[in-house]
């Protein structure tokens, strides 16, 4: 690429820079608050574990099982969000620079985000099936004996195929690609609110809080709206133990199930360690993207840094 000029093409330096900045920056948040998600399954798949507060479980968790299970599968799941991410991002800002820059509104970035998403499920959903099983290894639902046959992402996937069968591996998909939502709103979110502030500060680089503020913001949004799917997502792809229901039920028999039997309280377990979690972590990941962002524009393309 010449210098200073702007590759509208898919594939350009720029799209690869976003994707390594987005996977960067989702692996160090993930690392910081991993604790936090640990907390969010635990409360999402224990059923006879009360919903108390996320400092009280972390409590009761080291009691109980040491402090190091709250990074239990740790290294299966920042290789699978660092994966993750880096197609998101990739396809997210490869689709803008196609639409043309100049013309992003909310809508523009809510239908690219949505197409991101759609692409980030089909490829990376086998990843998230296995590692959810990591890190869940021995609280006792029906996939715990075979957990225990693999204790890496890669052993985990050959397993799951051979065993189970390759249809195992997109377990929940068709609540993750409903879940589309959620990194949809949330980006849609973040865009929008990000060119306003970069728009009223007059072409002056956002502070680091901004950056932060904004993406705890985002996350918050998207969260709420959507956290019912989340839990019958985790359901699916770990496998229940609910009593009355059958192995391989579906995505509307699991949210009927939780109605009928816990109520709509039931739909929002865990829901506080969730939004903890999520709002910290995306937060934390869009801040640490945008500096490894601007940073890698300025020092090595000579380029302006607000995009």
């Amino acid at each position: 690429m010449g210098g200073g000029g702007r590759d509208t093409s898919i594939f350009s330096y720029d799209t690869l820079v976003h994707a390594i900045s987005g996977a960067a920056g989702s692996v160090v948040a993930m690392a910081t608050f991993f604790p936090l998600d640990t907390v969010r399954s635990r409360l999402q798949l224990e059923e006879d574990r009360e919903s108390k507060s996320t400092i009280i479980t972390i409590r009761e968790l080291v009691a109980k099982e040491g402090p190091s299970t709250l990074y239990r599968g740790i290294i299966p799941v920042l290789q699978s969000l660092c994966a993750s991410n880096f197609v998101y991002f990739y396809t997210f800002h490869g689709l803008k620079t196609l639409r043309g820059n100049r013309n992003q509104s909310a809508g523009n970035d809510l239908l690219v985000a949505s197409i991101a998403g759609v692409i980030n499920v089909l490829t990376t959903t086998p990843l998230w099936v296995v590692n959810t099983r990591l890190k869940m290894k021995g609280i006792g639902t029906s996939q715990e004996r075979n957990n225990n046959e693999y204790s890496t992402l890669y052993g985990g996937l050959l397993h799951i195929w051979k065993y189970e069968g390759l249809a195992k591996l997109w377990a929940g998909t068709l609540p993750s690609l409903v879940l589309v939502a959620n990194p949809a709103i949330q980006f849609m979110t973040y865009e929008s609110i990000k060119r306003r502030a970069v728009a009223s500060l007059r072409g002056v680089q956002p502070p680091a809080w901004i950056f932060f503020s904004i993406g705890a913001l985002a996350k918050m949004i998207a969260t709420a709206l959507t956290y019912p799917l989340q839990l019958v997502q985790t359901k699916l792809r770990h496998g229940h133990n609910y009593p009355n229901l059958r192995p391989n039920a579906g995505s509307l028999e699991i949210l009927f199930y939780i109605l009928k039997k816990q109520g709509i309280g039931g739909l929002y377990k865990g829901m506080e360690a969730k939004l903890m979690q999520t709002v910290l972590t995306a937060a934390l990941m869009f801040l640490t993207y945008e500096k490894i962002s601007t940073f890698v524009f300025r020092i090595l393309l000579q380029r302006p840094i607000l995009r």
